[in-house]
Order: structure tokens, then sequence, then C-alpha cells
């Protein structure tokens, strides 16, 4: 039995970071992997609480250096988990939650077999879209991508371990700490 690695994903606008900030907020055990970035903060995001904002060229050096367990490219942005940290966490017994797209998720379950893998999926198809429209801050290009990535993500599903819908971010966000009190039998 080891410490759990959660790995949660799901499509854009189904409220992912709001569901990892609830358990923040209420399971201070839990380690949070921060990623990098290439894409510019959103307004009022934090560098280094909500992302690792970097630069291209950062990014390069990063892959370069093999210091990514995952990384992936994203409406025209890149993101990436820094390994290192997330050992680090494991090994001193912290429960580590991750967030990051399906790409990722794929290179994670080759490299971390033993992480967990949970979908967090919108309540309705029409609650999806109307979270993508209403966030406000994407060119509705980027919101249109957006939401053909989000159909193609829906339909992995199945690669997951199990899913949570989330309906309320407290019952998501409680079905995920229950998830990392469970102690990983990999």
């Amino acid at each position: 039995m080891s410490t759990p690695i959660i790995v949660l994903a799901g499509p854009s606008g189904v409220g992912k970071s709001t569901v990892v900030q609830w358990v923040r907020e209420h399971d201070p055990r839990v380690w949070f992997s921060v990623s990098a970035t290439t894409r510019a903060p959103r307004p009022g995001e934090i560098d280094g609480e909500n992302y690792h904002f970097v630069s291209n060229e950062r990014f390069d050096e990063m892959v370069r250096n093999h210091e990514f367990l995952e990384w992936a490219e994203y409406a025209g942005n890149r993101y990436g988990t820094p390994l290192q940290p997330l050992l680090e966490h494991q090994a001193h017994g912290r429960p580590v939650l991750l967030e990051i797209e399906l790409q990722g998720v794929r290179q994670v379950r080759d490299r971390l077999p033993q992480a967990q893998l949970v979908f967090l999926a919108p309540p309705s198809w029409e609650e999806l879209v109307a979270r993508l429209t209403g966030r406000g801050t994407e060119d509705p290009a980027v919101v249109e991508r957006r939401l053909v990535t989000a159909r193609e993500e829906l339909a992995a599903e199945a690669e997951f371990h199990t899913s949570i819908v989330n309906s309320s971010v407290e019952s998501a966000g409680r079905a995920l700490i229950d998830l990392l009190e469970t102690p990983s039998t990999n």
C-alpha cells in the first residue's frame, strides 16, 4: 500500500480547478501539483499557486531536461506536470492530486501505473456549454475549439478508473477526498 496519486481530468469548463480548490480548502494533507504553462494568466491567477507561468523557451528547456511527468499542448498552449515535487511529496506520505488534460493522463498512465485516474464529468452537455461560453475570458474561436475537444474528452471517459459527476462542487470535492484517503494497492 502506498500514498495515493489521483489524476483528475475532464473537459474544459467542467469545474476541475474549482473542485481542486475546494479540496485544498477542506483537506490540508493533500498536496496539489502546480502545472507549468505557456499560457498567459487569467484575471486573478497567481504564479506559483494556480500555475507556474513560463516562457516557451523555459518550457522547452524543462522538456529537454526531462523535468515533466507529462506535458501536452492544449488550445494553443503547453502544460506540464513537474515530476520531482510530486515524487518528494508522495515519499513523505502526502496524498497527491494532479489536474491535467487527457493527453497528459495517457502519459501518466504509462509512466505511473499506480496512479488512480479520475474523470470529472459535467451534469449534462448543455451545462458544459453554458459554463464554457459564460466564462467570457476567451475568444469565441477558442471556445469553439474547446467544445470540439470536450466532445473528444467525454468520449474517453471509459479510460479512467473512476468518474465523478460535478453536479455540485462540494459533492465532487468530497468524492475526491474519499479517494485520496484510500491507500493505493499498487
